[in-house]
């Protein structure tokens, strides 16, 4: 008498030991519930999964951004990266520094990190002998270009410190959910650079650090985001409008902060406004011009300062 042949029972493709009768929704194959991915029907193995991420298009921002800067990790980075100097710059001086500046001693005073990453252009001296004055190169016009760069991550003070980045805490979750983590730094950086080009072209005496040109950009940012998504933009107004007015008194960098709302504007600009296709292309553009706009106007005032020091200098 023959036999009638056992079942075949299936397995999982990956794990051949394992028995299951579960398959693929995809490619049909069996498979076992440690390579199941489930789907919006059934479940899916891990080569379909793959396959799958492959071919399908990241779903972005309105204005091309990931996705992932909605969970705010380069705001968040900045603000440790500006806490951390300011830890730096307070124990090169030993401890001091947090106060006993301007605006009745809450702001601090220079430290040798401020000194060295501080941004300055050029120092006023007197002869005895004459009593005639002279400029002569300092900082950026001495070559320290990287001091266009970091200054915009030092400040003077705890007060100073906490004002900027609560403005970023504000201002770059919102800007960072919107642009996505790239865009939000290269508008960020890109600010901070104009301000910093602004400060030394303009006011190129004294020592000058903090976070406020980028902030000032962000603001900028933040209006233009609104207008093109059509959103109010009445809150937004008036404290750019105090902060501006602000900026006038007397020890604050009035060319940073506008600096910054210019490069911000126009970097914001590009990024909301640019043809979906072509998005990519023209904020590299963009950017890319600024950049080279800040060399020029750099090399420029960096031989202007020089030919005004007296010979031999």
């Amino acid at each position: 008498m023959t036999q009638a042949p056992q079942p075949v029972v299936p397995v999982c493709y990956r794990h051949p030991k394992r028995e299951t009768y579960v398959r693929c929704t995809r490619c049909e194959r069996p498979i076992c519930p440690d390579c199941m991915n489930e789907a919006s029907v059934g479940h899916q193995c891990p080569d379909c999964v793959a396959e799958g991420r492959r071919t399908q298009r990241p779903v972005l921002t309105a204005f091309g951004g990931s996705l992932a800067g909605a969970r705010g990790y380069v705001t968040t980075t900045l603000i440790a990266l500006n806490s951390l100097m300011m830890l730096i710059s307070i124990a090169s001086a030993g401890g001091q520094g947090l106060f006993g500046g301007g605006f009745g001693g809450l702001l601090g005073r220079a430290t040798p990190v401020l000194e060295w990453g501080g941004l300055a252009g050029k120092a006023v001296y007197r002869d005895t002998g004459t009593g005639a004055q002279f400029v002569a190169p300092y900082g950026v016009a001495e070559g320290d270009y990287y001091r266009l760069l970091t200054a915009m991550f030092l400040h003077y003070g705890v007060v100073h410190l906490l004002l900027n980045m609560w403005a970023l805490w504000i201002l770059g979750r919102l800007l960072e959910a919107a642009l996505g983590p790239v865009r939000f730094l290269t508008l960020y950086l890109v600010s901070g650079l104009g301000g910093s080009v602004a400060v030394y072209l303009f006011a190129p005496l004294g020592l000058t650090a903090g976070a406020s040109g980028a902030i000032f950009g962000l603001f900028a940012a933040l209006f233009i985001v609104l207008k093109r998504l059509g959103r109010d933009t009445s809150s937004v107004v008036p404290i750019l409008v105090l902060n501006i007015a602000i900026s006038f008194v007397p020890g604050i960098s009035l060319a940073g902060h506008l600096g910054g709302l210019v490069t911000g504007a126009i970097v914001a600009l590009a990024m909301a406004y640019a043809p979906r296709k072509s998005r990519n292309l023209v904020v590299a553009g963009v950017v890319a011009a600024l950049l080279a706009i800040f060399v020029v106007l750099v090399l420029i005032q960096t031989q202007a300062i020089q030919a005004a020091a007296p010979p031999g200098f």
